[in-house]
């Protein structure tokens, strides 16, 4: 039987321990699972993580395991990375399908039947593969997709407006990468198009659209080149799609889903439904001429690296 308060995490480096960090610190889960192939690690991030349930809204219980606790999981969080880190991250598609490889025969043995959310980059790749090697139902495998990029391109006109980012609504579809589409079309704030702001209110006039989305874009390369990594912002945004899903909320956020809604094409970030299946629902916004084409050739860009991948 399923457990929908138990979540496993497959890499417990950097990002898998601010996922499980953000999951434990609002109340989602009553048993954390780490698995990591260096064990000590996951390990000492286990009871570095159990020391701060003291302080959060519920008791749980933090542990390192192996695959065979994952039977039983209502969610597992794929981090699991190779050491290649590149500012396009489909670059680093050789050595995370390397590493996926190895993760698939234990989580396929394990007999989990849950939700799979996957981190791992290039995302939106990594969850087509193992969405095919797995063989899971469609919208049980979600990647994380542009909802990192989507806080990233609100930030951004955040800063330069001083607009609260929560009043800042608006997405950023396709890729988790290079070709992903700010859609301009959509974005609002206090219900009025920025596109429209842009024109007329004096905070916003001279913003430059192509500018805000290149900034947004390059944010997560910044983060790294500066400090290491990036994982607050992922560990979060990561908490606010398994809540979605583990809530079964209806909370629409543009991860990334096989864009064609059948099971092995091409994944892409679209506005999805969640709830306790996973990916319930996708939604096609009216998108400009543009960004249409955009998203179209973000689409083909990631279909091309999918077919360097061998035995596909």
């Amino acid at each position: 039987m399923i457990d929908h308060q138990k979540i496993g995490i497959i890499g417990a480096g950097h990002v898998g321990s601010h996922v499980g960090c953000a999951l434990l610190a609002q109340g989602l889960c009553r048993e954390l699972v780490l698995l990591d192939t260096d064990r000590k690690k996951a390990v000492a991030q286990a009871d570095d993580l159990q020391d701060m349930v003291g302080f959060a809204p519920l008791q749980a219980r933090v542990r390192a395991g192996d695959y065979g606790d994952l039977g039983d999981a209502g969610i597992v969080v794929v981090c699991a990375s190779g050491p290649i880190c590149k500012e396009d991250r489909l670059e680093e598609l050789a050595e995370s399908v390397r590493v996926m490889d190895e993760i698939i025969p234990g989580l396929k043995k394990s007999g989990f039947d849950g939700v799979l959310l996957v981190i791992t980059n290039p995302v939106d790749v990594v969850a087509r593969y193992l969405a095919v090697r797995l063989g899971m139902p469609w919208g049980r495998v979600i990647g994380s997709g542009t909802t990192l990029d989507t806080a990233r391109l609100v930030r951004e006109l955040s800063r330069r407006t001083g607009v609260a980012q929560h009043s800042i609504q608006g997405m950023v579809l396709g890729e988790h990468g290079e070709s992903q589409v700010p859609c301009w079309s959509q974005v609002t704030a206090g219900g009025v198009p920025v596109r429209r702001l842009m024109e007329t209110d004096p905070a916003w006039k001279g913003l430059e659209p192509e500018t805000l989305g290149d900034d947004a874009r390059g944010a997560g390369w910044v983060i790294l080149c500066g400090k290491g990594s990036t994982e607050f912002g992922i560990g979060n945004a990561a908490a606010l799609i398994i809540r979605g899903v583990q809530g079964d909320e209806g909370r629409i956020l543009p991860v990334s889903v096989p864009v064609d809604g059948s099971d092995g094409g091409v994944f892409a970030s679209l506005p999805c439904r969640l709830g306790k299946n996973g990916v319930e629902q996708v939604f096609r916004p009216d998108l400009a001429p543009e960004e249409e084409e955009r998203f179209r050739a973000s689409c083909a860009r990631m279909e091309e690296f999918w077919r360097t991948i061998p035995g596909v």
